[in-house]
């Protein structure tokens, strides 16, 4: 071992000892090799989306998929088809099989490339529109979207296609004007004198994850833009090319709000989903445009990543001492090379549970006590400590991100209420 390894080794230990890792120094380089895999998994973007569903037969108006945790939640969801070139929206489930022989139907009992029999639970759904493509048995993907096509087609809404400029490149956005806007014909006129939503996506999703909130937002008379950001994939990319949990990701958002001010835009809204909510949260605490903010709206937000880190090792099964070393070589600046981040990330930094008591901002939170993704516990305990800011509104059923999709009304019921609460503050001074 030369000096720069026992100096790396040294720091590795000093890492897992503050960690509680317990790593001896006999397995520290296996140890760093797999802290610094872990930390990459977590932070690089994922462009490939496997087929996990499967269509077993297509009648009019209706789709039978095999039932998964994902087809038997009830809501409306839309579904990848044909290697992503098909798309259709679904509605509520209409029938279910639990693959009994007896109940099976015949067409659905042979698995996809099996070569015996065997019946397989079922779900039928309603088909609500066909966007693109021709459905047929086959494998396919879930989308929690339900949109999949740009705001005019998905909404029936107007939209300008505009660049925000930000400090790594030109950011693609959709701009889409409230209701009764007399600007909304141009995207140089649009939204001057109104309130302006910034509306964010979370990790590994795309514009059309926010699509679900712009009616209601449109039908306030709110202007809606919905940017990407780095490392997404229409955004630039940053220097190391990977998601830093929000922590770099806020620049982007504050690019999309001095772009909604230069513009007219009265006040703000911030507006984000699962990693777009750290990212709105970062932006809340570290913009200088935070004081244009007049409400943030998080759904199933990322409130703790700590918290978030280690619930994915539990589910794979990764020792938690790995998952402790994994943030912290992903904060320590020496171990910038073996993650790959241009500079160190304080995961410490995302804690809004231990960080209540700096946030300022009118929240609504949204979020399932039945999210596989991204644990309700941290939204909980924040809106506790913080129940004078925090509206907070739990579902149940919902899965990761997909409240609107599981009770549309209410959803759309309590933003508006939170909306309409905020607007009637402003008016009132």
């Amino acid at each position: 071992m030369d000096a720069d390894s026992r100096s790396s080794a040294a720091k590795v230990a000093a890492v897992a000892g503050l960690t509680g890792a317990g790593i001896g120094l006999a397995s520290v380089a296996g140890s760093v090799s797999a802290g610094a895999y872990l930390a990459r998994v977590l932070l690089t973007p994922e462009r490939e989306r496997p087929q996990t569903e499967e269509i077993l037969a297509v009648d009019p108006g209706f789709i039978t998929l095999r039932a998964d945790e994902e087809t038997v939640v009830p809501g409306r969801y839309g579904l990848w088809f044909d290697e992503g070139r098909g798309h259709l929206r679904m509605g509520d489930i209409v029938d279910r099989t639990d693959g009994d022989p007896e109940t099976t139907p015949p067409a659905n009992r042979l698995r996809r490339g099996a070569k015996t029999p065997a019946p397989v639970p079922t779900v039928t759904r309603a088909i609500e529109g066909i966007d693109i493509g021709i459905p047929a048995p086959g494998p396919a993907r879930w989308d929690g979207y339900f949109y999949a096509q740009p705001p005019t087609e998905s909404l029936g809404l107007a939209h300008h296609d505009v660049v925000v400029p930000s400090e790594i490149g030109p950011l693609p956005a959709w701009l889409m004007p409230g209701h009764g806007d007399p600007g909304a014909a141009s995207p140089h006129t649009a939204g001057a004198a109104t309130p302006w939503a910034i509306l964010v996506h979370g990790r590994g999703a795309t514009r059309h994850e926010c699509l679900r909130a712009v009616p209601t937002l449109h039908r306030l008379g709110i202007t809606s833009l919905v940017p990407t950001y780095r490392n997404d994939a229409e955004g630039p990319p940053s220097p190391d090319g990977l998601y830093n949990l929000g922590l770099s990701e806020w620049r982007d958002t504050q690019a999309a709000m001095a772009y909604a001010l230069e513009r007219g835009a009265s006040d703000l809204v911030l507006v984000g989903w699962s990693m777009g909510g750290a990212i709105v949260m970062q932006t809340l605490d570290l913009s200088p445009l935070k004081h244009h903010v007049r409400l943030a709206i998080l759904d199933s937000p990322v409130i703790d990543w700590a918290d978030v880190i280690a619930h994915h090792a539990r589910l794979r099964k990764v020792p938690s001492p790995l998952a402790h070393l994994a943030q912290g070589l992903i904060g320590a600046r020496w171990a910038r090379g073996l993650v790959g981040v241009h500079e160190p990330l304080d995961v410490a930094r995302t804690d809004w549970q231990h960080r209540a008591d700096e946030v300022h901002h009118p929240i609504l939170l949204i979020h399932s006590a039945d999210d596989e993704f991204v644990p309700v516990g941290p939204s909980r305990e924040f809106a506790r400590r913080r129940s004078d800011l925090v509206r907070y509104e739990e579902w149940r059923t919902a899965r990761h991100v997909k409240e609107w999709n599981v009770d549309q009304e209410r959803w759309e019921r309590v933003v508006t209420e939170a909306l309409t609460g905020a607007l009637a503050r402003l008016s009132a001074g």
